[in-house]
């Protein structure tokens, strides 16, 4: 895997964003494949289009977050994609980040059932 030689800064990632490494984060993985796990995975909340699919790849090939991982399949031109050590430490840095939102949402009690209705 690459390892871009800075490490990552830490911001939130946007949900697209966050879900395509996440889903990465299990394996190699073809633009349809990603566009179906994401949708999947979060629950209808994210969908990717065919032409938004390839600009975010493109973003996140750029800033070393994912790389092409083409497998021969029969002389196919598929391309598959997997996530580099930046883009996993990338997407831990995010995953820690939210573990602190949800921790102040539990101190601030706004996880129980009803909570933040008026």
């Amino acid at each position: 895997m690459t390892n871009r030689s800075s490490p990552p800064e830490p911001v939130a990632l946007k949900p697209a964003d966050f879900h395509i490494l996440l889903v990465l984060s299990e394996g190699n993985l073809h633009g349809y494949g990603l566009m179906k796990q994401v949708g999947e995975q979060s629950q209808g909340r994210v969908q990717l289009e065919v032409g938004s699919l390839y600009r975010l790849i493109g973003r996140l090939r750029s800033q070393g977050l994912i790389e092409r991982a083409d497998e021969e399949d029969g002389g196919s031109r598929r391309r598959d994609y997997r996530i580099t050590d930046r883009g996993r430490a990338t997407l831990e840095l995010e995953v820690e980040r939210l573990r602190e939102v949800a921790a102040l949402l539990r101190e601030k009690r706004l996880l129980e059932p009803g909570a933040g209705r008026r």
